[in-house]
């Protein structure tokens, strides 16, 4: 289990991001990787990383569940891989907020819907790409609780891959050092040591809408 840490210069954008990421993965990936990469942002990301390494690439949805009176603060977040949805809560946030278990059910109910509806947008009539017996390389656009990546770590184990790489341009290295244990290697780029958030590592970090993932996943099909 080995947590990377390169420290680079901020990326131009995302697709910049993935070029230099799917680099620094191809001396190690195997030659049965699949990749994986959390929306919105991070299957910008991912595509790239697929293209260097020549390997298939899919979307595995999460969703952030934010405090419903605050919801960019997650209190935990949901993956689905297939039927099978993992729950990831934030113990500490859930306990400073005094959140109850009703007031997290209703959020995680409402964001499992939107979850479902950007999948079918996102995937269409493409089959799920299989995980089991392969190494999954999981790519967001950067980590900053790492809530979301918890979740879909957790989701993907239930298809029993050999192994998980978890992948990022920049992240917290709060974030990296708890999930490190979770996986059997993180690859993260740069951590800088006065993370504030995942947009500092870009010059551009513009919101990336459902048009840009459908197209990134259209791009790398249309490559291999």
């Amino acid at each position: 289990m080995r947590a990377r840490a390169v420290s680079r210069g901020r990326f131009a954008d995302r697709r910049d991001a993935g070029r230099v990421l799917g680099e620094r993965l191809a001396a190690t990936a195997r030659e049965d990787a699949v990749v994986l990469g959390l929306p919105r942002g991070g299957v910008v990301v991912a595509a790239e990383v697929a293209g260097v390494l020549a390997a298939p690439l899919d979307v595995l949805v999460v969703r952030k569940l934010g405090l419903p009176w605050q919801p960019e603060l997650a209190m935990g977040a949901i993956a689905a891989a297939g039927d099978v949805v993992e729950t990831v809560r934030t113990e500490a946030v859930l306990a400073r907020a005094h959140v109850d278990d009703d007031t997290f059910a209703a959020v995680r109910d409402r964001e499992l819907a939107e979850l479902r509806r950007r999948e079918a947008a996102y995937r269409g009539q493409r089959p799920v790409v299989p995980v089991t017996a392969r190494e999954v390389l999981l790519v967001d656009d950067g980590l900053a609780t790492g809530s979301t990546m918890r979740a879909a770590v957790l989701a993907v184990r239930r298809g029993a891959p050999r192994r998980i790489t978890v992948a990022v341009p920049i992240g917290a290295p709060a974030a990296c050092a708890a999930l490190e244990p979770d996986v059997d290697e993180l690859v993260c780029l740069c951590a800088p040591q006065a993370f504030r958030a995942v947009g500092q590592g870009y010059a551009d970090f513009a919101p990336t809408v459902d048009d840009e993932v459908r197209a990134a996943l259209a791009r790398h099909a249309g490559m291999l």
